[in-house]
């Protein structure tokens, strides 16, 4: 049962609490909804009711259900990518660096394929449907403008030059990412963790070449 909304919530569901409060249990109880019947299935009443508000708050904080969904992959990517930073902040050998940014994705994508169904049902959705392109095109641009940001900074700190420039690393990066979720989630007994693992290993690696021994990285 996803709960049950009292009168006076009905007629003043965020009365008292602030608005962030109210978006943080509009994308918790969304988050469980949609990974429970998927994005076709999910209605905004059930996640109101279940956060405990009327559907009226689902509209002012997002606007709708395409809105809130991208909120939920958009900030689920964000945190993903904020926790790879923060595992190798302390690095500075890129081979081990790259070896952990391996290790923590390949993770991610293996033991949370529950994120990359719903990430494959709203970019086919968006396929066909505007509205969903127009939440979905600016929420990847992020993601790919956060990948370049990391790969520039691993670049800053260890001296290696990219083998291409930032935004192309990072589209192939994120093209990289999202095939091998789909290839996992369609084939996991082949394409396993240790498949995925070898695969962006082997990328990153092209795309951060350490500098042949007789010629030392630049300052």
């Amino acid at each position: 049962m996803l709960g049950v909304v009292n009168g006076d919530q009905q007629r003043n569901p965020a009365r008292r609490l602030p608005r962030e409060e109210v978006r943080r249990r509009l994308l918790a109880e969304a988050a469980r909804v949609f990974a429970e019947r998927g994005y076709a299935d999910a209605r905004i009443e059930d996640i109101a009711a279940g956060a405990g508000f009327t559907k009226g708050a689902v509209y002012s904080n997002f606007g709708g259900k395409q809105e809130l969904f991208g909120a939920i992959l958009g900030d689920g990517a964000a945190s993903e990518l904020a926790a790879v930073r923060e595992e190798i902040r302390d690095l500075d050998d890129l081979p081990a660096m790259i070896a952990r940014v391996a290790s923590l994705v390949t993770r991610h994508i293996v033991q949370d394929s529950g994120d990359g169904h719903l990430g494959l049902e709203f970019a086919a959705r968006a396929a066909r449907d505007e509205q969903t392109r127009q939440v979905l095109t600016p929420m990847r641009r992020a993601q790919r403008e956060g990948a370049a940001r990391s790969i520039a900074d691993v670049a800053e700190r260890t001296g290696v030059r990219p083998a291409v420039d930032l935004d192309q690393a990072a589209l192939i990066l994120h093209c990289l990412t999202n095939g091998l979720v789909n290839e996992h989630i369609a084939d996991p007994e082949a394409v396993d963790a240790e498949a995925v693992e070898r695969a962006l290993t082997t990328v990153l690696t092209c795309l951060l070449p350490l500098p042949p021994s007789d010629d030392p990285p630049r300052s």
